[in-house]
């Protein structure tokens, strides 16, 4: 007879889960200058700009139809969503849906406010580069412009680590499809990120962060969400009859 309470979720150590990120993060505010600015001199050459400024392929598909990839899994997940608000067959996954799309909504959606907030400078922007502008570190106050930068964190690499949601909303459902989601998350991620490097448009460090900031808070809206602990589970299970733990 079904209780219904969903399965408990797999063990996850969340102390290293939040702790590696953050303390990744920290490492990061120490400004890794060095290679990012060794990666993007080697990606630039004066006489002709960054190797991938003028690709076709970097910039129409891996940068403008990716994008509109992930979008579309976006679009999907809040229509799958409300068709699970109805009585179908997803009814069952309305939880894991709106965590989906909470998760991805809040990845992405977090890079435009922060670019705004600190308007840090694309490579191509500075004055090394063929740019005007002056390179000033991320905690530093910026040198006064008349065009701010909107380059930190990572916008399209934002774009392909929001997918690690999938890798939480599988991960107690389907173990396996859950490593493969993970895998593809980063791998995208990477591409994405690498992709506008060449480009010019940022440094390894401006990726890294969205990297982090995407596990983070997929993560956390995991916790939030989805998962339940097998303890927490045997108390409502066992708890009196009349307390209710049935759904309707």
């Amino acid at each position: 007879m079904s209780t219904g309470v969903s399965p408990a979720s797999r063990p996850f150590n969340f102390h290293l889960g939040f702790g590696l990120p953050l303390l990744a993060m920290l490492v990061l505010l120490g400004e890794p200058t060095a290679l990012d600015f060794a990666i993007a001199n080697w990606a630039y050459d004066p006489q002709s700009g960054f190797i991938g400024g003028h690709s076709w392929f970097l910039e129409n598909i891996l940068h403008d139809r990716a994008k509109q990839a992930v979008i579309l899994i976006g679009v999907l997940a809040i229509f799958g969503f409300l068709l699970s608000l109805l009585p179908t067959r997803l009814r069952q996954w309305r939880r894991s849906l709106g965590y989906l799309v909470l998760a991805m909504g809040l990845s992405s959606g977090i890079v435009t406010p922060l670019k705004a907030l600190t308007g840090v400078q694309c490579p191509w922007s500075l004055s090394q580069y063929g740019g005007e502008e002056s390179y000033t570190p991320l905690l530093i106050p910026r040198a006064p412009t008349a065009k701010p930068g909107r380059c930190w964190p990572g916008g399209h690499a934002a774009a392909g680590f929001s997918l690690l949601a999938l890798f939480f909303v599988l991960r107690d459902r389907r173990p396996r499809a859950a490593r493969l989601a993970l895998w593809v998350a980063l791998g995208l991620g990477t591409v994405f990120s690498v992709s506008r490097m060449l480009q010019g448009a940022h440094f390894l460090s401006h990726n890294l962060w969205t990297a982090l900031l995407d596990w983070t808070i997929c993560l956390a809206t995991y916790r939030l969400l989805l998962y339940r602990p097998a303890s927490a589970l045997g108390a409502a299970v066992t708890a009196p009859a009349g307390t209710g733990t049935a759904t309707g």
